[in-house]
């Protein structure tokens, strides 16, 4: 306990590998502050914090292994799929992370930790084998579970699903260790906002809107996707997001295609809530965090290019369970957006079905789980 302050401590850990583990653990730190003012959070991304010079080429190296051979990627991912971290990498985040992440620990006093990614949430896991005592819980930010996230020293998992619970089970963990939450969104992702205000900040006009979104990297479907979208800007609004990706915000405003009263071009904004409740459809990379704020929203879902692995497995349960589906040809494209011109009630009903099938499924809250550990 924080003496002076009165205060207990939330350390969450996270990693830059992608925007949605960062997004989730500073979800979870809002939610947690608003849930209990006796509560204080710190969020860090591990790698970022400790080695700010050497995370930033780590990143950029992962990411361009994603983009040019994601096939390579999906191969390492299943390969991998059921196994713990290899001891060679296991002993370089021991090297880089053990000692200093101790200190953080002990400077800080934490009363619990939590981890986003597999990584911090290896680190912290052998602390624990070591003797550290402070609870420790991991929030999967997937809609699947892969072996790097599993250790026995972890006292409360956070997952989407029954699924990923089920599978967790399997690999030997507790049942009592695994309490499904759902992925964390910020809280605004579940207020209502005013749609005329939306539209006026962010000058939209009153139609059929489709939101386009490429993650925080801003990774745009190829000129395939562009095309068949832009056959339709006449007829329908399309708000494109392209996070953190500067490059492509920029070529994007250069391409006449895109130089049309209908088409509107985002960089990086914290106010996709906002945007995803004056939509009608968002066309996505089937990121966990994007999916599960698209889930927050229940507004309906296309998804394309899924890195082989996680996100194949994010897009089979939002499409088996009804709240979007792959891009397979232009024929899916064609259909939605052909709904959206001439059948905009039926959208509006698919919304509304949305709506009433994600309260039927099991959630705890994450705040909660992590107050119960607090004591």
């Amino acid at each position: 306990m924080d003496v002076l302050h009165g205060k207990k401590r939330v350390l969450i850990l996270s990693e830059g590998f992608g925007a949605g583990h960062t997004q989730a653990a500073y979800a979870l730190a809002v939610s947690l502050e608003q849930h209990c003012s006796t509560i204080e959070t710190r969020v860090l991304e591990l790698g970022s914090f400790l080695h700010p010079t050497l995370a930033p080429w780590i990143f950029h190296a992962y990411k361009k292994t994603l983009i040019s051979t994601p096939k390579l990627y999906g191969r390492l991912y299943r390969s991998q799929y059921k196994k713990s971290l290899n001891r060679l990498t296991q002993l370089a985040l021991h090297r880089i992370f053990y000692a200093q992440t101790a200190a953080i620990i002990q400077n800080w006093s934490p009363q619990a930790i939590v981890c986003t990614h597999p990584f911090p949430s290896v680190v912290v896991s052998r602390l624990k084998r070591a003797g550290l005592t402070i609870p420790l819980c991991t929030v999967i930010t997937d809609y699947d579970v892969h072996g790097t996230w599993v250790s026995n020293e972890v006292n409360k998992y956070m997952v989407s699903t029954e699924d990923v619970k089920n599978k967790l089970l399997g690999r030997g963990i507790s049942a009592t260790q695994v309490e499904i939450t759902g992925i964390p969104v910020h809280p605004s992702f579940r207020e209502a906002h005013d749609k005329a205000m939306i539209r006026q900040q962010f000058q939209l006009a009153s139609m059929p809107t489709v939101l386009v979104m490429g993650g925080g990297w801003g990774l745009i479907g190829g000129d395939s996707l562009s095309e068949h979208l832009m056959k339709w800007r006449d007829r329908i609004q399309f708000i494109f997001c392209l996070g953190n990706n500067e490059k492509a915000l920029a070529k994007l405003a250069m391409d006449a295609r895109y130089q049309h009263p209908n088409i509107h071009l985002l960089g990086f904004t914290q106010e996709i809530g906002k945007l995803m409740e004056v939509s009608d459809l968002l066309v996505t990379k089937p990121g966990g965090m994007t999916c599960s704020e698209g889930l927050a929203k229940s507004i309906p879902m296309l998804f394309y290019d899924p890195i082989p692995g996680q996100e194949e497995e994010n897009v089979h349960y939002f499409t088996q369970h009804g709240f979007g589906e792959p891009i397979r040809s232009a024929d899916t494209i064609a259909s939605w957006l052909t709904m959206l011109a001439i059948r905009y009630t039926d959208v509006e009903a698919k919304r509304a079905s949305n709506y009433h099938r994600k309260m039927n499924l099991p959630s705890a809250d994450c705040s909660e789980v992590i107050m119960q550990l607090l004591g």
